[in-house]
């Protein structure tokens, strides 16, 4: 089937006149209307734009002048990033009928290489949660167990890519929110290093947190789609004047001598030990390949969840203060005045766990409490960065398990400390800014896939793409697919 090719199997059909990308966008609606209902990846699907677009590509390929490396591919974009002419809901009823007038700018860059945007897939609401169950629409199921869940916020992203329902596709990080789901997901998830890719177009949740990602059938595709997503942007502040390296060309070095840190701190009291184990025999099968595993400790692990949901809650206090009623977004009927319009509307418009998420930030923000609470948190934060300033002078990579658990039925975790402990492993990683690659490393009992998380130095992809891929290509667990029709 065409729709299980990897992003580079595809090209090479493309090349080769095998196939083309109308056919491949086709097969994609095709598989969409049939499994999507079971698996409910989408948001909205943009059958008329994707049609238009691989039209287009074909032309270009007939012509032997492809735009990119990855011209006509199909692919998913979360529904955060602004998409000109299609809706943007961030999962939440205050922006259910949102329409930007504006592409983000890595639609911009999808687009100029020639991609073929299938839909926006669903998120809890927002980005805030880990499960796709806070969307306000409806749940994201895991194409490996419809009972479970896969992951969040991003989590309609990884069910795309994992069912067959997309080729790659984008999603944000602000805690874990790409490595996480990819985790529960078995795909390739990868959160670049803060300002390695614009901001710009994605409606935020933690401005000093969130960055964008793409989620992969395997660590060649995401590399791909990295090399096109990434580079500096004068419309956003905060990336990095860095130029890009090609990605791809830097996995097929050997591994061998490469120094791989195992921080202790990330083998958790309460962790599962199907993931445990198969971590660690990850960890022996990249000793087999050639690298130096030694023990490393990041002391303030314990203090990053803690720290982490003062510095984000804060941030989005603020940045959801826009949606009032005046400008965009919903706007409540029958309010007697400016203040009395805007309260209905934010009630009626957030969700509880994005209601939850304000209360924390703007008590964290608070006259009295801010040195107390974010201020602190800030602090936290700064120790957080130099445990990993201090690991990478020893090591290269730091590898770990991506989450402690295995995904989690529907409805199991509705204590909100219970949903906030499944980011444990992935927060600190945000915190200090740095990139990091969940991939499969193995299956439960049950059938259900493990992540293996990757964390490099800033800027520093190449190293962590290349160990993640030396990894993958050992192993083969990237061939196994989800039980679905």
């Amino acid at each position: 089937m065409i729709t299980q090719l990897t992003v580079h199997a595809l090209v090479e059909q493309f090349r080769r006149g095998a196939a083309t990308p109308s056919a491949a966008a086709r097969a994609y609606l095709d598989r969409i209307a049939a499994v999507d209902p079971s698996v409910r990846a989408y948001i909205t699907v943009t059958p008329e734009r994707a049609l238009a677009a691989a039209a287009a590509a074909d032309a270009r390929w007939r012509a032997g002048r492809p735009l990119s490396p990855i011209d006509g591919v199909p692919i998913a974009v979360k529904d955060l990033l602004c998409t000109k002419g299609v809706r943007t809901t961030c999962g939440s009823r205050i922006l259910e009928h949102f329409v930007p007038p504006y592409d983000a700018t890595v639609i911009e860059r999808l687009e100029a290489a020639g991609t073929v945007l299938l839909g926006k897939t669903n998120m809890d609401e927002f980005a805030m949660g880990s499960s796709t169950e806070h969307s306000a629409f409806f749940a994201t199921r895991n194409p490996w167990d419809l009972a479970r869940v896969p992951g969040g916020s991003s989590g309609g992203s990884g069910a795309a890519v994992a069912a067959d329902l997309a080729a790659a596709a984008l999603g944000s990080d602000t805690g874990g929110s790409i490595r996480q789901p990819a985790a529960f997901t078995g795909t390739v998830g990868l959160k670049p290093t803060y300002g390695r890719v614009s901001r710009y177009g994605l409606v935020a949740f933690a401005s000093s947190l969130d960055q964008i990602g793409p989620f992969a059938k395997d660590v060649i595709d995401a590399a791909l789609v990295l090399r096109v997503i990434a580079g500096r942007d004068p419309l956003d502040s905060t990336s990095a004047d860095v130029p890009a390296p090609d990605f791809v060309a830097e996995l097929g070095r050997p591994i061998e001598g490469l120094r791989l840190g195992v921080p202790q701190e990330y083998f958790v009291e309460g962790m599962d030990p199907e993931v445990e184990a198969s971590v660690r025999e990850a960890i022996e099968v990249l000793k087999r390949l050639g690298g130096r595993a030694e023990p490393i400790s990041l002391p303030t692990t314990d203090y990053a969840l803690a720290a982490y949901y003062l510095i984000a809650p804060a941030e989005a206090s603020s940045n959801l203060a826009r949606y009032d009623g005046v400008k965009y977004g919903s706007r409540a009927a029958g309010a007697r005045d400016v203040i009395d319009m805007s309260s209905k509307t934010r009630a009626q418009g957030f969700g509880p766990e994005v209601k939850r998420r304000i209360m924390l930030g703007t008590y964290a923000l608070s006259a009295g409490y801010y040195e107390a609470y974010y201020g602190k948190a800030q602090k936290v934060r700064t120790l957080v960065r130099r445990d990993f300033d201090a690991a990478f002078a020893r090591v290269d990579v730091i590898v770990a398990p991506t989450t402690p658990n295995l995904p989690f039925k529907h409805g199991e975790k509705e204590d909100p400390l219970a949903m906030y402990l499944n980011d444990v492993l992935t927060i600190p990683v945000n915190l200090a800014g740095l990139p990091g690659v969940s991939v499969r490393c193995g299956f439960s009992l049950a059938g259900l896939p493990i992540g293996l998380q990757f964390i490099g130095r800033p800027f520093d992809e190449a190293t962590l793409l290349r160990a993640a891929h030396a990894y993958e290509q050992a192993t083969g667990w990237q061939t196994r697919r989800p039980p679905l029709p």
